[in-house]
């Protein structure tokens, strides 16, 4: 894959999930957050990033930065992805299957922040498994990057694409 500039990249940020994390110590309680920023550029490049902190805006501000830095390129066919897959990662399973036109990204939180911002217009997803943030955001992420179209597996055989489907 070829590796590709933040900054040539018009991207969007959304934040997935933010959790406060609680540490007991001798005054009482510390709390922390750490939070999941997915960004993306709607024309198939998507990130995910991930940052812990004592205030939530600079916990945002890292997962924005961790995001930006894990940028990959996903496969887009006629606004749906290529084929059918599983991701998965830890007890969480990601289904994602290609949808007609028109159907719109039919996914829960995690998975449907990951598509909107890669520019999926048309998918369907089920979680399998954990519903964890953290783990679906990892299996989604991990399908995506295993997804291949006709080109992709064209280039690789040392064939034409039209050779491919005969």
């Amino acid at each position: 894959m070829e590796k590709i500039s933040p900054s040539e990249l018009d991207l969007r940020e959304r934040v997935v999930h933010v959790n406060r994390v609680a540490k007991v110590v001798k005054g009482g309680r510390r709390f922390s957050f750490n939070a999941i920023v997915v960004v993306g550029d709607g024309k198939g490049y998507v990130g995910v990033g991930f940052g812990k902190a004592n205030e939530v805006t600079d916990a945002i501000t890292k997962a924005t930065e961790d995001a930006k830095k894990n940028l990959v390129r996903i496969p887009i066919v006629k606004g749906t992805i290529p084929h059918t897959l599983v991701g998965k990662f830890g007890a969480a399973r990601v289904l994602l299957k290609p949808a007609s036109p028109g159907t719109g990204i039919i996914a829960g939180g995690a998975v449907r922040a990951i598509m909107d911002s890669a520019g999926v217009k048309d998918v369907l997803a089920k979680l399998i498994g954990s519903s964890n943030p953290h783990n679906v955001v990892k299996a989604t992420m991990r399908a995506l990057t295993s997804m291949r179209d006709a080109y992709m597996v064209a280039r690789r055989r040392g064939v034409s694409v039209q050779e491919l489907f005969v």
